[in-house]
């Protein structure tokens, strides 16, 4: 029986110690088990990442949904989630970092912890076994007992290397007053490749990416006590009282909706599920197109929306389609409004590595040494096609490369955290920046920006 978007989805929270412990493997896993059982699973993710989600969306047929307590405030967490789970049975939330690691200097905001409060869900917490035995009991006691509103529901112990292993583990752990829910050994088959920026996304591994979804959830369903699992999920209980699903809204009624082209395919693949709703309800329609493959934007584009991705990974692909780095341009310096974020802003620069890209910001962009990591508290300090000069929004950047700009465009954002800067690019119709923001916490900004492409 399907459960209504109400306030009591059923709802795991899938957390760990630290990176790199196996939550993506485990919250998969268990979101493409579920989902083999005949359950209609919510995916979600906490914080900015748009990786892991495309994997959640494999396992379970539905949009990948992220809940960052940061880009979007706490106040905003239920009812995303609410919004994410209309019409499932269950929904699994996968953590971030270590399970109490949130917003550096911020506390407990926008950790796994934070958000498994909110939610009042019970967490799964996954613990790298492979170098320990009885000390697993002092690691899943300290986590327990470190904040008393955090239930920590179960424990699924991962790597484990042998029979008399997994003894000593569950000998150790028989007192903790923590379950344990699953033993996993160590299998290469479910290893997602990675590189500078986390793991490969879905579009550039379509089929091995299923293989891989395949492989967690043999491992998850081999190893884990699925119906416990669901027996925590349905014991969460209600969300706080008051909690309703988030929704975009509705567009004004009109007789022209101006096509808005968003940026897809393998070299543009981050972009949070409700921009393109929130788009929709301001009365535009989404059309998405493939800089890879596509030489043409689509016909009669009003508005172009370039997300993040890995163009420095496809420079020379996307370079060598000349024709529509010429469209691209036309259309922007034709003063229609176009909104880049991250790689949207390499691919409007003049060159990246020293390939040609559209041309459009006298900028040059190159990959570089140092990562560029962590959340932003910015206020637009231009008037642009996306927000009015004051707006506050907060946003998370990630990018390994630099760019070096000319002349000619105003800059796009006052950064007032961690260090005060300007940053980013308006120019025309153009607002391009490194800054990733989730337009759920303001959606004034598909509003505007829909209403400059019916007007432009």
């Amino acid at each position: 029986m399907v459960t209504s978007p109400s306030v009591s989805v059923p709802r795991l929270v899938v957390a760990a110690p630290a990176s790199g412990s196996g939550k993506t493997t485990v919250a998969t896993g268990l979101m493409a088990a579920f989902a083999a059982r005949g359950l209609a699973v919510s995916p979600h993710k906490v914080g900015p990442d748009y990786i892991d989600p495309g994997y959640h969306a494999l396992a379970t047929g539905r949009p990948g949904r992220n809940l960052d307590a940061y880009l979007c405030g706490p106040e905003l967490i239920a009812p995303l989630f609410l919004h994410g789970a209309r019409g499932c049975d269950l929904a699994v939330v996968e953590g971030v970092m270590g399970l109490y690691d949130g917003a550096a200097g911020e506390g407990e905001l926008a950790s796994t912890a934070h958000v498994a409060k909110v939610l009042r869900a019970p967490v799964v917490l996954v613990v790298d076994a492979s170098s320990q035995s009885r000390s697993v009991a002092a690691l899943v006691h300290g986590f327990a007992s470190f904040d008393p509103e955090v239930r920590i529901g179960g424990v699924i112990l991962n790597k484990v290397g042998s029979d008399r292993h997994e003894e000593l583990l569950r000998e150790a752990l028989d007192s903790s007053g923590v379950p344990v829910l699953g033993v996993l050994r160590r299998a290469a088959a479910v290893d997602v490749p990675s590189r500078h920026l986390g793991l490969v996304p879905v579009a550039e591994r379509a089929a091995q990416a299923v293989d891989a979804v395949g492989s967690m959830a043999a491992l998850v369903s081999a190893g884990c006590d699925l119906d416990a699992l669901e027996r925590l999920a349905r014991a969460a209980g209600p969300l706080p009282e008051g909690s309703a699903p988030w929704t975009p809204g509705t567009g004004k009624p009109t007789s022209r909706a101006p096509r808005v082209a968003v940026a897809g395919g393998a070299a543009f693949t981050f972009s949070y599920a409700e921009h393109t709703e929130l788009l929709e309800a301001a009365g535009a329609e989404v059309v998405v197109f493939d800089p890879l493959r596509d030489e043409e934007l689509p016909e009669g584009t009003a508005g172009l929306v370039i997300g993040g991705g890995f163009p420095e990974v496809y420079a020379a692909e996307l370079s060598a389609n000349e024709r529509l780095r010429k469209s691209v341009a036309e259309l922007a310096l034709g003063g229609a409004p176009v909104a880049a974020e991250c790689a949207g802003l390499l691919y409007l620069c003049r060159e990246l590595d020293g390939r040609p890209m559209c041309g459009v910001l006298d900028a040059t962009a190159r990959m570089g040494e140092r990562l560029t990591l962590g959340y932003r508290d910015a206020v637009a300090v231009s008037d642009s096609a996306l927000a009015a000069a004051g707006t506050r929004l907060r946003g998370h950047e990630f990018h390994r490369t630099v760019v070096e700009p000319g002349a000619g465009a105003e800059p796009a954002w006052g950064m007032r955290a961690p260090e005060r800067r300007v940053e980013g690019f308006v120019q025309r119709g153009v607002h391009a920046s490194y800054l990733h923001t989730h337009w759920a916490a303001e959606p004034g900004v598909a509003r505007r920006f829909v209403e400059r492409c019916r007007t432009s």
